[in-house]
């Protein structure tokens, strides 16, 4: 058997039963976003087996992007898990037959504890569907399971309802990076995201007269270990930057190059972040206008220039 044309068959027929259950949703989907959005309480996940396992994912996902939510597994239920659960929660029942035993056996004390019950099921007429305040069609043709028993791709469809759910609520709460950023603060992306240009910027800004020669600017460049100096004109205000770049080009143009000042070779204007702007935010700038420095300012006065940051201070912060 060729696996790689099999695999790709996987796939083929993955995405074409997610298409179906796509064309099927319908204003049900509005419903619960806005049912999650408005509630007092908690988001309540539960499953059992694999589908337990993708509510789990749903459950993490949701928690992460601003909607307070856990998972409970249906078995662990009922006996004594059922504590988590309010009069205010929302259940997020999954279930693809819609009759799992386990799932069915919660819906009572559910419904005594008062809880709106949301189903995700492959069948809308099943127990559940028919149980459930509002329900979430996630019913596929067949799995793509040779012997049609394994969840597969019945999963693949609860995974990404539970991924559009996600992903609508963050549009319907405008979760922004920001937010993003103080639910993930301990990995590499978080301490990206949370950190700001005055973090990471230098207070000490190499400076060089328009009327310094071309000696001179080197000796400043070197000594600071910046790859750049800022120039100023007599009146000690800031008209220009020179870089490493502007050295190499400076050489390649002047035959009389050691005869040259500072203003004969300065890049007149620079580029300029606010200290409050995210390191991300100077990258992307940095990376646009093929530069390696950015002169920082104060976020309301553009003119005073507070510190300078490198692409290897990024860089180094990376690391």
């Amino acid at each position: 058997m060729d696996f790689v044309q099999r695999s790709r068959e996987v796939f083929d027929q993955e995405i074409c039963e997610l298409q179906k259950v796509s064309a099927s949703i319908g204003n049900e989907i509005n419903d619960v976003v806005e049912l999650i959005f408005n509630s007092k309480g908690k988001v309540v996940v539960t499953g059992i087996g694999k589908t337990g396992l993708i509510g789990r994912k749903i459950a993490a996902s949701l928690a992460s992007t601003g909607t307070l939510s856990i998972f409970m597994n249906s078995t662990d239920a009922l006996h004594g898990d059922l504590g988590m659960v309010r009069k205010e929660d929302i259940v997020i029942a999954i279930s693809n037959s819609g009759s799992s035993q386990e799932i069915m056996n919660i819906l009572p004390p559910l419904r005594k504890i008062g809880t709106t019950i949301v189903a995700m099921t492959g069948n809308a007429e099943s127990p559940l569907g028919k149980e459930a305040d509002y329900v979430l069609n996630v019913g596929v043709t067949k799995e793509v399971c040779p012997l049609g028993l394994a969840p597969t791709t019945s999963t693949t469809a609860t995974l990404v309802m539970g991924d559009a759910l996600t992903v609508c609520l963050m549009n319907r709460r405008n979760f922004k990076i920001e937010n993003y950023a103080m639910y993930h603060p301990g990995g590499a992306l978080g301490r990206r995201l949370l950190t700001r240009v005055e973090d990471l910027m230098s207070c000490e800004i190499p400076i060089v007269r328009e009327s310094d020669s071309f000696k001179d600017v080197i000796y400043v460049i070197s000594d600071r270990r910046k790859g750049m100096t800022m120039v100023i004109n007599n009146e000690n205000k800031l008209t220009g930057i020179i870089t490493d770049g502007d050295i190499r080009r400076a050489i390649q143009k002047y035959d009389d190059v050691l005869d040259k000042r500072a203003i004969d070779f300065m890049t007149k204007g620079f580029k300029k972040v606010a200290k409050n702007a995210q390191i991300n935010d100077a990258l992307e700038m940095m990376t646009a206008s093929k530069i390696t420095s950015l002169a920082v300012c104060e976020p309301k006065d553009n003119t005073e220039i507070v510190g300078l940051i490198t692409i290897h201070d990024i860089i180094d912060f990376n690391k």
